[in-house]
């Protein structure tokens, strides 16, 4: 018969509470910050006052570890589901403090009125007020029995119902006996069933990501200070995103600013370039993937629990150099020099605005490539161009779209075993070749998702070889990105409409291009026969009703530059699908040529 997976047992709430205090249960979110509303503390008293269920907790036990000495350690359980929960309970009913959104240590204090049984966060008005108990957690901490409880409420509100409130207050002292429901995962399950069985059990749908796991892991270890790395992580996420965050740091966290996590992070605080801003997720699949060479989070979880994969059982040494090797691969991360330089090789290749790069796992992988290659002693100007070359090999061909955790494994394994020119070679020439130029390209150009990635490496050409804007002269499609220019159709939409097309029609990408507002005002909902005959007068006879170009040459090369066919000046509505075609394959041509020039 197959071995349990899981236990579900009942505790009493006094139960989670006391494990909570002993240590026994850990919380890795109590260190960050507390995402719920008040409000919603105070409903889960509610809820456990008068009985209602508050859903199963899900706990996975960490395993019995092997030390140096041959004895074994303990695991405590991790609490994977109910974090939010519990740290509530905390909160509320023990006084526990919790972290707020600005990171700083606050209590949440529920006040309870025993006349009409209702619970509220606490105001200035209900300390004042007799008829409300203003902290029950004080109450609980004071192990004030009922009866003194009760005698003390009725004498400063004499009126009250005594028989309610003798209820009342009893109901509130019994919080503590309710009981929840407590499944208890096995240690020797893998991630990936645990991922499952979660799955399955939330009731909410809510997805908890391998990362999740991580963190858990990293956070729940006293001995190889997880809270510390747990800190790194989120206060570099933080900081890289509101550089202002440096400021609290100093402030209320003296323990994290003398390590050299915090050293490493300073230069955020003067840092304002917003192209690649990552979350925990990011940092530590960069992290991980770079030091361990491996794609897979769910193997960071079990080298930091210790695991030796080929005898199957948990040992302190793995999870000693586990978490050192962890370590290294932050502070790499973190390094100003690292970071910078990779962002500006990315600039380098025209992606300059956040909004260009839709793939977090696509600019991930890139940087775990740059700090691989300067790892292994590579040349810079050759490192810049294999990471230009990969990134948009990536994003054009959505490598990290389906399953990116296996691709990034597949990548990494196989440039940490051959040289990389051999290895990316391989991928250009199995993936790049010219069926994919001249048809799956073209054929991916056909859609009316602006946001769709292929045009944006279409952008980035444009800015990287610093193409004018549609019938501008001077100003760049660089600087109209930069300065939140928009995006405006070659043939008018409006024109389009009143002919009978529909959104999607006249909306395909490759009716877009970057125009100044001002020109795209002239140019209003004219065919553009009829607004290229008025540029072919002002090319000959001079006036400057369309932007600054002022001959037939410049006028022609601005077509090239924006990938727009010369015959567009006889094109109507009966023309649109030719020109839709034609421009495609121009796009696709400019988008090849720049490629090979990364």
């Amino acid at each position: 018969m197959e071995k349990p997976k899981y236990a579900v047992n009942q505790y009493l709430i006094d139960a989670i509470l006391a494990l909570l205090k002993s240590g026994e249960i850990a919380i890795p979110e109590i260190q960050r910050p507390f995402v719920w509303e008040t409000t919603k503390v105070r409903d889960l008293m509610d809820s456990l006052y008068r009985g209602y269920p508050i859903g199963y907790l899900i706990a996975w036990k960490n395993p019995n570890v092997r030390l140096k000495d041959g004895t074994y350690s303990e695991g405590k359980k991790v609490l994977i589901d109910g974090q939010q929960r519990v740290t509530a309970m905390g909160a509320a009913i023990l006084g526990m403090q919790v972290i707020n959104k600005e990171y700083q240590r606050t209590r949440i204090k529920i006040a309870f009125n025993p006349i009409t049984e209702t619970f509220e966060v606490q105001t200035p008005i209900m300390v004042k007020d007799p008829t409300w108990i203003p902290d029950i957690a004080e109450v609980f901490a004071m192990h004030t029995n009922t009866f003194n409880l009760i005698t003390d409420y009725m004498a400063k509100n004499s009126e009250a119902d005594k028989e309610k409130v003798i209820q009342s207050i009893n109901s509130l002292f019994s919080l503590g006996k309710r009981q929840i429901g407590m499944i208890d995962l096995e240690s020797d399950l893998d991630i990936e069933v645990v991922t499952e069985i979660f799955i399955r059990i939330n009731s909410q749908g809510v997805i908890l990501s391998q990362a999740d796991f991580a963190m858990s892991k990293i956070a729940s270890s006293e001995q190889y200070n997880g809270h510390i790395l747990r800190k790194a992580i989120d206060y570099f996420c933080h900081m890289a995103a509101v550089p202002d965050f440096y400021n609290h740091i100093v402030e209320v966290d003296k323990e994290f600013t003398s390590t050299d996590f915090f050293q490493k992070m300073i230069w955020l605080k003067d840092e304002v370039e917003d192209l690649y801003d990552p979350d925990y997720t990011d940092m530590l699949r960069v992290a991980f993937t770079t030091q361990f060479h491996r794609g897979k989070l769910a193997d960071l979880v079990s080298l930091l629990s210790g695991r030796n994969f080929e005898s199957r059982t948990f040992e302190e040494s793995i999870a000693e150099e586990s978490f050192q090797k962890l370590k290294e691969g932050l502070l790499t991360f973190m390094n100003e020099s690292n970071f910078n330089r990779f962002l500006m090789i990315i600039k380098s290749a025209g992606f300059i605005r956040p909004w260009m790069i839709r793939s977090k796992n696509a600019i991930n992988f890139a940087y775990i490539l740059y700090l691989t290659l300067r790892k292994q002693g590579y040349e810079q100007a050759l490192i810049e161009s294999y990471i230009r070359k990969w990134f948009v090999m990536s994003v054009l061909t959505s490598r990290y779209s389906g399953s990116p955790e296996s691709t990034i494994d597949y990548d990494i394994r196989n440039i940490a075993e051959k040289t990389f020119p051999e290895y990316y070679k391989i991928i250009e020439d199995g993936i790049l070749s010219d069926a994919y130029w001249n048809v799956t390209l073209v054929n991916d150009l056909a859609t009316s998702i602006s946001s769709a990635p292929v045009f944006h490496v279409y952008l980035a050409s444009q800015v990287k070889i610093n193409n004018k804007g549609f019938l501008s002269r001077d100003i760049t499609v660089s600087q109209l990105i930069s300065n939140t220019g928009d995006i405006h159709h070659i043939f008018p939409k409006n024109y389009l409409k009143k002919s009978g097309l529909g959104r999607s029609q006249y909306n395909q990408i490759a009716n877009y291009v970057y125009m100044q507002s001002e020109i795209n005002i002239r140019v209003s909902d004219k065919p553009p026969s009829v607004y290229f005959g008025e540029l072919k007068e002002q090319a000959s006879i001079g006036g400057l009703k369309f932007g600054g170009i002022q001959s037939m040459n410049e006028l022609l090369q601005n077509l090239d530059e924006n990938c727009i066919p010369h015959d567009i000046f006889d094109m109507n509505v009966e023309s649109y699908s030719q020109f839709l075609e034609k421009r495609r394959r121009q796009m696709a041509r400019k988008i090849r040529e720049y490629y090979y020039t990364l």
